[in-house]
């Protein structure tokens, strides 16, 4: 795989890149789940996502939210997102109450001081950029942005493999599984549930949310970052499969491949949570804006786009 530069990125060792943490907290400390001990708000978020996530949530969602035969809901630049975003917290999150812009830049920050090519750079900026599905969601479908307590089990949180058998072992707050209806359905609560042996990863439904939903939005508006891009932007909240080993079953050979960059982009999207890491304000505007625009322009993202 090469860049649109024609030079292929560099892959850092992912056991190279443990000191991007520029957090005040150890990095054992993050994502530390526990019924006794994490907030009410996290597990309640975790529970909701478990009970609602089904096939049938995943099909109406990706009805909901096509971009075929050239549908969209609004026309908006990435600069007009942000302003939308600006003020959205994830409610699934226990380890910072960020607000996502930051948490974006500072993510985007991160991959560029360690000398990473500029789409994976871009790619930091953009990855929880779906979560502008609040728009055009309520809370009745797990997408409400606008209310401090509103359901957001179908914008963020820790994606699994819906259609088949629930990991126990893979997932946050296994104790909810039994909750979600699809596990008292023969055709889906097995190992394979409703997917074909070693399938690969592109024929699998993870739980809808915002990962989903941006990817389709940027293939819909042929953006040019390549599929090492789009798979983190995919697949990043699939901590399931990226961080606990499930659905190997279900993998193609080069989805072996394909897993080493999200893990890569995981470290950066953990480790650079900090709130006293301040890029807002003069610094945004004079500095790192103008940068990141571009490589909107760079990748095909400038002006009005497809949401």
């Amino acid at each position: 795989m090469t860049t649109v530069d024609g030079e292929a990125p560099p892959m850092m060792a992912l056991s190279s890149i443990k000191s991007i943490n520029t957090s005040i907290k150890k990095e054992d400390e993050f994502r530390t789940y526990s019924i006794t001990d994490t907030s009410e708000r996290v597990i309640q978020h975790y529970k909701d996502m478990r009970t609602n996530q089904t096939v049938e949530f995943y099909n109406r969602m990706e009805k909901k939210y096509s971009f075929e035969n050239g549908a969209y809901r609004r026309l908006m630049t990435i600069d007009e997102a942000f302003v939308e975003l600006e003020n959205y917290i994830d409610a699934s999150d226990p380890d910072m109450d960020l607000p996502n812009l930051l948490h974006l830049l500072q993510t985007a920050e991160g991959i560029r001081n360690a000398g990473h090519p500029d789409w994976l750079q871009l790619v930091g900026l953009l990855h929880d950029v779906g979560k502008i599905m609040f728009l055009w969601g309520d809370g009745a479908d797990g997408q409400d942005g606008y209310s401090p307590k509103g359901k957001q089990w179908a914008l963020g949180g820790d994606t699994w493999v819906v259609g088949c058998r629930i990991p126990n072992e893979a997932v946050v707050f296994p104790e909810f599984n039994p909750l979600n209806p699809d596990m008292s359905n023969s055709q889906y609560n097995t190992k394979y549930g409703m997917y074909e042996p070693n399938c690969g990863l592109d024929d699998l439904k993870f739980a809808w949310g915002h990962d989903e939903y941006m990817y389709r939005m940027l293939v819909a508006n042929d953006c040019s970052i390549p599929r090492e891009g789009l798979d983190m932007v995919r697949y990043h909240s699939a901590y399931p499969w990226h961080d606990k080993g499930a659905y190997r079953h279900l993998m193609k050979p080069d989805d072996y491949e394909r897993i080493k960059w999200v893990q890569l982009f995981n470290k950066f999207d953990l480790y650079t949570k900090d709130g006293n890491n301040e890029l807002r304000g003069e610094k945004m505007k004079e500095q790192l804006w103008p940068y990141y625009l571009g490589l909107l322009e760079k990748y095909g993202l400038g002006g009005k786009l497809k949401w």
